[in-house]
Parts: structure tokens; C-alpha cells; sequence
């Protein structure tokens, strides 16, 4: 199944996507896709992101792979929907996208095995962690880098039916190609992740837990397009400006 969550008749409501058609959670409502405003799938309390995670995205930085995951956290007041709009910041001179797969949390986890992750996640989205690279490497450490309004573009499904740890991810900038790997060069696969991140914090309902980019990580200028585009889920659209 794959899971929205939208807008239509001035409310917000949550759906199963079939085709150009939402059925609505537990009513017998219909509404054609093109007549509604597709949201955030989800509303997280944390974000909880992974750094240098795909073998050949370290490759191409001539990094060594890390022994475990490196985490860090963006903010809930940075995520943004289905075509809306990444802002600029004015403090900032080079804003990165780095296309993502990121899994919804089910239910509370806590001190969860790797084995038993499946069960604690709902499914899986398209994520862009839109970075100002700029302020990152200035400030030594990532969270003002990572944590502007609108640097959390997710969505704009979460899909239930795929293998996370198997799937062509992309990212298209003005409709040109700039990422391109498979979710099998994850040097942490999914479930080993959320089992890690369980073991720190507790994760809650609607948390997203965001897993790292492929190669080919590039700059943005205002009015450019992207697209995260993942097999199984579908594209991310948002605008810069």
C-alpha cells in the first residue's frame, strides 16, 4: 500500500493512493488525486539522519568507512511537503541536496534488534536532506547546517510493499540526472539502523529515520527543481526559492 496524507474540503486527511484515486482511511470517501494537495506523509517528532552511508558515495570521497553509523538530527519544523518550496538562506552561499530513502516508525522503539525493526516501521519515503554546506563546514558540526525551516522535504507517499535495502534511488535537478545508485551500497542496511538508533533514543510514531546519500551531491540556486526519485515509492518534487 502506499499512504498519503493530504488536503481537501479545507481539511487534513490520511488515504491509501490507488492509481489517481485516495481512498480515505476507515470512510468510504474517494478523492481523485489531482483534486487535492498531497502533504508531508507523516509528522515526526525527530528526524533522525545518518552521514556518509552508501560504499560508493565513501568511493568518491576517498573516505574510510565508518565502523558505525554517525547520526545526527534535523528538526521537525524543517519538514516540507510534496512541491513546496526549499528556501534559501540568506546566511548561506552553498545549499547541497543529497537525495535519500528514509523509513516512517510504526511504533515506539526502544532497544530493538535488527531482526525485529520490520515490525516497528510503517514503511518508506522519498527524503532530501538539504544542507547549507557552507555553514557546515564553517561551524565544524552539522546542526545549524542541516536544521533551516524547509530543509526536510519528504514524501510524497509512504510505501509499505518495497525492499528497502534493494532499490534504484535518483535525483534530478531541472530534469537532469545527478544522483544514481541502488540502496543496496547502504553500508548500514535499514534495519541494522533503526536498531542502532533504537539502542540511543526512543523512536516514536511518525519519526523518520533518514539513512544517508549516493554519489554525485551538488549545489542548488534559487528556482532550480528537484526530484528524489525511489523504485517502489515514487518522485519527490520540491522548488528552490
Amino acid at each position: 500500500m502506499k499512504y498519503v496524507r493530504f488536503k481537501a474540503d479545507s481539511e487534513v486527511k490520511y488515504g491509501i493512493l490507488n492509481g489517481e484515486q485516495i481512498q480515505v482511511l476507515d470512510r468510504d470517501r474517494h478523492y481523485p488525486l489531482s483534486e487535492v494537495d498531497l502533504l508531508a506523509p507523516c509528522q515526526p517528532n525527530k528526524i533522525v539522519c545518518v552521514g556518509l552511508n552508501y560504499l560508493d558515495h565513501a568511493r568518491e570521497l576517498d573516505m574510510e568507512l565508518p565502523e558505525e553509523p554517525v547520526i545526527f538530527i534535523k528538526p521537525a519544523t524543517a519538514v516540507i511537503g510534496p512541491e513546496d518550496v526549499i528556501k534559501y538562506p540568506a546566511v548561506s552561499s552553498q545549499v547541497d541536496y543529497e537525495a535519500e530513502i528514509a523509513a516512517v516508525i510504526k511504533r515506539e522503539a526502544k532497544d530493538i534488534t535488527a531482526q525485529e525493526a520490520e515490525d516497528y516501521t510503517l514503511g518508506y519515503t522519498c527524503f532530501n536532506d538539504i544542507t547549507a554546506r557552507d555553514l557546515q563546514d564553517k561551524d565544524g558540526q552539522w546542526t545549524r547546517a542541516k536544521s533551516f525551516d524547509t530543509f526536510a522535504p519528504l514524501g510524497p507517499v509512504i510505501s509499505t510493499e518495497v525492499d528497502p535495502n534493494d532499490l534504484q534511488i535518483q535525483l534530478f535537478q531541472n530534469g537532469s540526472l545527478k544522483q544514481e545508485s541502488t540502496t543496496g551500497q547502504m553500508i548500514f542496511k535499514m534495519e541494522e539502523l533503526i536498531s542502532f538508533i533504537s539502542q540511543i533514543m526512543t523512536l516514536k510514531p511518525g519519526d523518520v529515520v533518514a539513512t544517508g546519500t549516493p554519489p554525485g551531491v551538488g549545489s542548488v540556486q534559487k528556482g532550480d527543481q528537484l526530484e528524489v526519485r525511489i523504485e517502489g515509492i515514487g518522485g519527490l518534487i520540491n522548488h528552490v526559492g
